[in-house]
């Protein structure tokens, strides 16, 4: 049978999440107690498409999960989402399970990740057409080598790509050459840049690797982007958080969906702040997935937190880079 074509292929990881519900974190040594407890389906790069897929995208999953019970659960919300899932099983393996604790006053959270070694996306099970057929492919750095291999056949068809990517490894050096749209999270700036301040490292950060554009999410102090000649910069909107589990996810989907409808770049990284932020309204990582209407109000109206920056700020910022490239350049 050929394959369709997808409008945003993700591969990478996929996560089954123990979420408890705490007073308070406790004290080291210490006690709590949980008011709540609940399973929910997550994963950064599975979130993203089953977002993706609600906003009425034709998106396509690659991953791997055990032959347990919980790769039963997502394959069947994959089915039930109508998302092209090609979820390898691996047997007598135990799919990835996440204890996501989340303080019930702030929605603040820490994860406790609980890995599999043998549920891992091997090379040999993936074909070339799952990401050349597809407008927009999109990775993790969970999984490097298919990661790699996804992103070059991608880049052979002229497929635009971009990544997730939240932790530090040495070998995600030889991936970001490879990714058109690189979304980091603010902890692995400096190790990639050289500076933790995002307005000298997302310039660094494209200059070594030739990314179309790079962009950062920065919490409750919205995201970041430079694409090699101005900075843009949306804060964060103000909402009642209940859970922030999933924040990044829902800001890559959106990320993905304004650069599939061809947005500026204002505009989609207010989107998917928006879209972030709606999440953090809800419980576990998929709990507040948004309808795009709910997302577009957000975006037009909703209150938003203290900026960061400034447009002067970000405008100096950008005069003293392309200075300094241009005098770098006759030298």
């Amino acid at each position: 049978m050929p394959i369709q074509m997808a409008d945003f292929t993700g591969i990478g990881e996929n996560a089954t999440d123990i979420v408890l519900r705490l007073k308070r974190f406790p004290d080291r040594d210490g006690k709590t107690d949980t008011v709540s407890r609940e399973l929910q389906l997550g994963g950064q790069v599975a979130t993203a498409v089953i977002a993706a897929a609600k906003w009425g995208l034709r998106a396509r999953y690659v991953g791997a999960a055990g032959t347990d019970h919980n790769g039963d659960l997502h394959q069947r919300e994959f089915r039930a989402r109508g998302v092209e899932a090609h979820l390898i099983r691996v047997p007598r393996a135990e799919s990835r399970l996440s204890y996501i604790l989340v303080e019930n006053k702030t929605g603040s959270r820490a994860v406790l990740c609980h890995r599999d070694a043998r549920v891992r996306i091997r090379k040999a099970t993936l074909k070339k057409e799952w990401f050349q057929r597809s407008r927009l492919v999109h990775v993790d750095g969970e999984n490097l080598e298919a990661s790699r291999m996804a992103v070059t056949w991608a880049r052979e068809s002229g497929v635009p790509t971009m990544c997730d990517l939240d932790v530090f490894r040495e070998e995600l050096r030889s991936l970001l050459p490879l990714i058109d749209f690189p979304v980091l999270s603010l902890a692995i700036l400096e190790p990639l840049g050289g500076s933790n301040d995002p307005l000298v490292t997302l310039p660094n950060i494209r200059a070594r690797n030739g990314c179309k554009m790079v962009c950062t999410t920065l919490g409750e102090h919205g995201a970041l982007a430079w694409d090699g000649q101005r900075f843009w910069y949306a804060p964060a909107y103000r909402v009642p958080v209940a859970d922030t589990t999933g924040a990044g996810d829902l800001f890559h989907a959106g990320f993905a969906y304004g650069l599939l409808r061809s947005w500026d770049t204002q505009l989609m990284l207010e989107f998917s702040c928006a879209a972030a932020g709606l999440n953090c309204m809800a419980h576990g990582a998929r709990g507040g997935i948004g309808a795009l209407r709910a997302i577009e109000r957000l975006r037009r109206t909703g209150r938003r937190l203290p900026s960061r920056y400034t447009s002067v700020s970000l405008r100096q910022a950008a005069q003293t880079i392309l200075r300094d490239a241009s005098r770098s350049a006759k030298d």
